[in-house]
């Protein structure tokens, strides 16, 4: 018993670690898109998803050096389920409710709905070959380049126009340096915290005779998506509801291509069966859901509060209290 408490307090503090560091990159990251001149919107689904997507990526690589390959799905579909449902889901009942501008259904809405369906499809065979982690690398890069791309043109729309109308600033930006630093320091917090996590996860779900892929897509995925849930919930309460649905959209497409195609790469990674049965078909549900209260631009307060309620019926269901 002492020694399971023991790794439970482990599990906390690393836990705290990772969404400690996770929140000093983020804050870095924004502070760096804004000096970039990226959109709101873009800042969201690009630096700050990614930012706050470093857990999920930084504890599955750990997972597959530590050979709990079984981790990295749980972790990946149990965070896209947070994400969706219990993060937006707050978010929009906090705020009563979210509202954007920019426009969804062009591009990032389909590819939001393809990354669901595409992991779907890659693990269905118990399978996820190497060459599917790479299709999911250059699948990211390519959604990447177009977002970035889209940030350029309207940023240099954005500076005809001042220029245009006699309001051009040519006061010289500073280089953030101390923003650069903290992005380095937060990083090796972000590996510290993802590896005593992933450490004391499997320790305590031998303990506890729990399988270990439970522990992951709830504990572990909750875990790391509380940056998300943190930062998504402010920027929300900020009345900053662009760069709130940027950060779920883009950090799940960021799980499904980067979080499954860097381990990939190094290794095979385990699915399994229960997260394909149970967790699985929820996730690809609320991809859909999550288009549907998007694609009118906004996510109102009843919606949320719904989403919130698919996150109590799926840990009521995995853990057999429902």
């Amino acid at each position: 018993m002492i020694e399971l408490f023991g790794w439970i307090g482990l599990f906390t503090v690393s836990l705290a670690v990772l969404v400690k560091s996770s929140d000093f990159f983020t804050e870095a990251a924004e502070s760096l898109g804004i000096y970039l001149g990226f959109p709101r919107f873009i800042v969201g689904v690009t630096i700050v998803s990614i930012g706050t997507s470093l857990p999920e990526l930084v504890s599955s690589i750990f997972a597959m050096l530590d050979n709990s390959s079984e981790i990295i799905l749980g972790n990946v579909v149990g965070s896209n389920i947070a994400n969706i449902f219990l993060v937006l889901g707050c978010a929009a009942v906090i705020s009563q409710g979210l509202s954007i501008t920019y426009d969804l259904l062009n591009v990032d809405l389909p590819l939001f709905v393809g990354t669901g369906f595409f992991l779907a499809l890659t693990v269905w065979d118990f399978n996820f070959s190497k060459g599917e982690a790479i299709l999911s690398l250059i699948a990211y890069a390519i959604y990447l380049f177009y977002t970035i791309s889209i940030a350029q043109q309207e940023n240099q729309d954005q500076q005809d126009r001042a220029k245009a109308s006699g309001e051009e600033n040519d006061a010289k930006k500073i280089f953030p340096t101390k923003d650069v630093v903290i992005l380095i320091l937060s990083s090796i917090g972000l590996c510290l915290g993802a590896k005593y996590t992933i450490d004391s996860v499997v320790e305590i779900s031998e303990l506890l005779q729990i399988g270990v892929e439970i522990i992951a897509v709830t504990g572990v995925a909750l875990g790391t998506s509380l940056p998300e849930l943190i930062v998504t919930i402010s920027l929300a309460i900020k009345e900053n509801p662009e760069m709130a649905i940027g950060n779920v959209l883009g950090s799940n497409i960021f799980n499904t291509f980067v979080v499954m195609g860097i381990p990939g790469l190094m290794g095979t990674i385990i699915i399994p069966e229960t997260i394909l049965q149970q967790a699985l078909p929820l996730m690809v549900v609320g991809t859909i859901l999550f288009v549907f209260a998007t694609q009118d631009k906004q996510v109102t307060k009843w919606e949320g509060l719904l989403f919130f309620i698919f996150y109590i019926w799926f840990i009521g269901q995995l853990f057999h209290f429902i």
